[in-house]
């Protein structure tokens, strides 16, 4: 129809490519790791590193994009707000709790209640700028457009904080593989869960409370949104975790981490459809 051609990339794409890009990775990241044990050859571990750690962000951006059909983003959109963007979250993050935060005295415990929340605060802060930077030439009329940027950032700075954990991981172990590899699994399947899925819901009321003037506006509910997202952070950052659920093959999973995690996966799932069905033609298409 001739009302669809503001959008020339909407075209029907295949609701399944997230499922090949799932397979392709599962196989590579196990042949890898395979070889990688098999020959001892140390060169393989930041492939395998790489791979375990970015491979299910993408699964996740990718589902979302193939079940969405009147968006204006496309794949080059999509990839530069998962790379840029978490590389700018990260950066950002990174900064402000060197800065804000105290250095903690044992860090082998982890962070308390009061931390965890602070970190939230400045990483769901850090990501959302990030956001609005990659976002500041586009119109903001749509939520499902926010949603997808938001989760790209989110999934892109949580592949490259599950990739610092891994290394970090390694360190710890006297150059352990078998303990970089168990965080490395641990946080792939965790990571639907989390950053992705809070900046996806922060960024989508963003956009949707920004119709006007093509100009961010941080409204009374967007602020409220930020603080939801960052008490989940912060619960997943700083309850203790002592029931675990065991998964083949042995694969320790806490259950207060799951149960935070099923809460905003389950807020962001009614902001899908909710964003979808309010999908409007706007008269241009401006790209980023």
């Amino acid at each position: 129809m001739a009302q669809n051609s503001w959008f020339p990339q909407e075209r029907k794409r295949g609701a399944r490519g997230w499922f090949h890009v799932l397979w392709v990775g599962i196989v590579l990241f196990l042949v890898t790791t395979f070889v990688m044990l098999w020959t001892g050859n140390p060169n393989l571990y930041p492939t395998v590193i790489m791979i375990g750690n970015f491979l299910i962000p993408v699964v996740f951006v990718t589902f979302l994009y193939d079940h969405q059909h009147l968006s204006r983003l496309t794949p080059e959109i999509i990839t530069k707000s998962f790379i840029l963007g978490g590389i700018l979250g990260v950066l950002g993050a990174t900064v402000l709790e060197s800065i804000l935060l105290p250095a903690p005295s044992n860090p082998d415990q982890g962070l308390s209640l009061m931390g965890g929340f602070a970190v939230g605060l400045i990483e769901e802060a850090s990501k959302i700028l990030a956001v609005i930077f990659l976002a500041r030439r586009m119109e903001h009329r749509q939520a499902i457009d926010g949603l997808l940027i938001g989760a790209a950032v989110g999934m892109g700075f949580a592949a490259l904080e599950s990739t610092g954990y891994a290394f970090t991981s390694f360190l710890l172990n006297q150059g352990h593989v078998g303990a970089s590899l168990f965080t490395t699994v641990l946080r792939g399947l965790f990571a639907p869960f989390g950053h992705g899925t809070w900046t996806a819901i922060l960024a989508a009321v963003l956009f949707r409370q920004s119709t006007s003037n093509n100009r961010f506006r941080i409204t009374g509910l967007v602020f409220v949104t930020y603080l939801f997202v960052s008490i989940l952070h912060g619960l997943w950052n700083g309850l203790p975790n002592t029931i675990y659920l065991v998964i083949p093959p042995g694969i320790p999973i806490p259950l207060i981490s799951l149960l935070i995690g099923i809460v905003g996966l389950a807020t962001l799932s009614v902001m899908y459809v909710r964003a979808r069905r309010r999908r409007t033609l706007p008269p241009t298409a401006n790209p980023i």
